[in-house]
């Protein structure tokens, strides 16, 4: 595809979520931009679902992977799983009970004010690196195919980036992202599929019978590695991580969370969580798939691009034809914008909740703060994918990205765990401190692992650590009965 034709795609695309915003956002309401008035369908919030946790990074990252860890990711998805079931039967009747709107109003009631301050700048901190993360994916890509070509500046790339994203959302919020998150999700699938169907056709696979025995005999679709315990893909090590990692990303997550909360009942959001995780599965399954797939066709072809660049260099060359590039684009932004636009919306959900306390401003100036909170994010995550734009070279970013989680929402696990299965109250002054100290005794764990612990490698379970040593803070500063 010509640049000008990208273009075109990218404006015509945006033209469409910019539609959808108009048609939803005509209430420009706190009620509708922060909750969507209580009245979205759970199975347009489950469908939509599933592109906003998969993102731009699963989009580009895990089929990149495949040729270094083979089908190792399917590990932590089948912990993903069960994530999902304590998420629906443990943290969203706890929600619902209290009808919350931002999550960390419940560290308030439980411990005080000092640990919804904590729990809400944790989110924040970690929210805002994730959605830099996919958003620096996606930019980067952009820059490669379209905007090197007219010499236009990374940090051009950037604020057009989310300038987008804030022309779609200013107004309708959630209510309009609920909406915009089906049809990117649509995209990103049929983007999968149309890949998964050249590729296919250019392997000789003729049939969805030999794709699945050519991916059964392939020595990169191993998915279980039970042998060596210091191997970072080591099965109970991914399982367990998932798990941790769905109830910190997803459950104690005000972005994943406040889609939930959208839904009529606690009975819908428990079938919104129930189908999404079990869909969830087989989309992962397909992007596995699909990088084993350009895995094999880049060494048939004599293409040397690994990692991130494996998808975007291969969809874009010329015999791979207009039609699977364009849907390669399409599922592209669609996977990215999907993540980031809700990640946008929550952000300025918690800081005008936990941070401003918007509930007890006078209600004329309500409306002002939630559109300045909105604009102020905007700007902090331009800043914040430039900078990465200058440290991230080389590496999967997925690999970096639940990595850099597993420090900043290991506060957070700690925080609910305590709460939710102690009865314990704290000295709630000090529970910042433990907040800060747990993320560093972690990251100087992980950083001498291997001499600490004969050879030991930490890998994503670097999660649980923080969460543990949050709680054991938490119980060394408990009050006495």
């Amino acid at each position: 595809m010509s640049p000008t034709s990208i273009l075109i795609l990218i404006a015509s695309y945006f033209a469409v979520l910019v539609l959808i915003s108009y048609l939803t956002g005509k209430e420009d309401s706190n009620a509708a931009f922060f909750k969507a008035n209580k009245s979205a369908p759970w199975y347009l919030v489950a469908f939509g679902m599933i592109g906003a946790s998969l993102s731009g990074v699963t989009f580009i990252s895990v089929p990149g992977a495949v040729e270094a860890n083979q089908f190792g990711y399917l590990q932590v998805v089948f912990g993903y799983l069960f994530g999902y079931l304590i998420i629906a039967f443990v943290l969203l009747p706890l929600y619902y009970r209290l009808n919350l709107t931002s999550i960390y109003t419940y560290l308030k009631d439980r411990f005080g004010k000092t640990s919804y301050k904590t729990g809400s700048v944790a989110f924040l901190i970690s929210r805002t690196v994730g959605a830099a993360f996919r958003l620096f994916l996606v930019a980067k890509v952009l820059q490669l195919l379209v905007f090197d070509l007219f010499d236009i500046p990374f940090v051009v790339t950037v604020i057009i980036t989310i300038a987008l994203i804030w022309l779609y959302t200013f107004k309708g919020g959630i209510k309009t992202i609920i909406f915009t998150d089906t049809l990117q999700t649509l995209f990103m699938l049929i983007s999968v599929v149309v890949t998964i169907v050249f590729l296919a056709s250019a392997l000789d696979l003729n049939s969805v019978k030999e794709i699945v025995d050519y991916t059964k005999e392939s020595n990169l679709s191993k998915v279980f590695f039970f042998n060596d315990s210091n191997d970072p893909q080591y099965f109970w090590k991914s399982f367990l991580s998932g798990i941790f990692i769905t109830i910190t990303m997803t459950g104690l997550d005000q972005d994943m969370m406040q889609k939930n909360l959208t839904c009529r009942s606690l009975k819908d959001a428990q079938k919104n969580m129930l189908s999404f995780s079990v869909v969830l599965i087989f989309v992962n399954i397909l992007f596995l798939v699909l990088g084993l797939m350009l895995t094999d066709y880049a060494a048939k072809n004599g293409i040397t691009a690994t990692k991130d660049d494996l998808f975007p260099t291969i969809a874009m060359l010329p015999e791979i034809g207009v039609v699977t590039s364009a849907f390669f684009l399409l599922g592209l932004i669609a996977a990215a914008y999907s993540s980031a636009d809700s990640a946008l919306t929550s952000l300025t959900t918690s800081f005008c909740f936990d941070i401003l306390d918007i509930e007890n401003k006078p209600e004329a100036s309500k409306k002002g703060i939630r559109k300045r909170t909105h604009i102020g994010f905007s700007f902090v995550l331009v800043i914040v994918i430039i900078l990465f734009y200058f440290i991230f070279k080389d590496i999967s970013v997925i690999w970096k990205l639940f990595k850099a989680a597993g420090y900043t929402y290991g506060p957070l696990l700690g925080l609910f765990a305590f709460g939710l299965f102690t009865k314990h109250q704290i000295k709630d002054k000090f529970v910042w401190i433990i907040a800060i100290i747990a993320p560093v005794i972690s990251y100087v764990l992980n950083l001498y692992s291997k001499d600490l612990f004969n050879g030991y490698e930490i890998g994503f379970e670097i999660l649980i650590i923080n969460g543990i040593l949050m709680f054991i803070g938490m119980l060394l500063i408990k009050r006495k009965n």
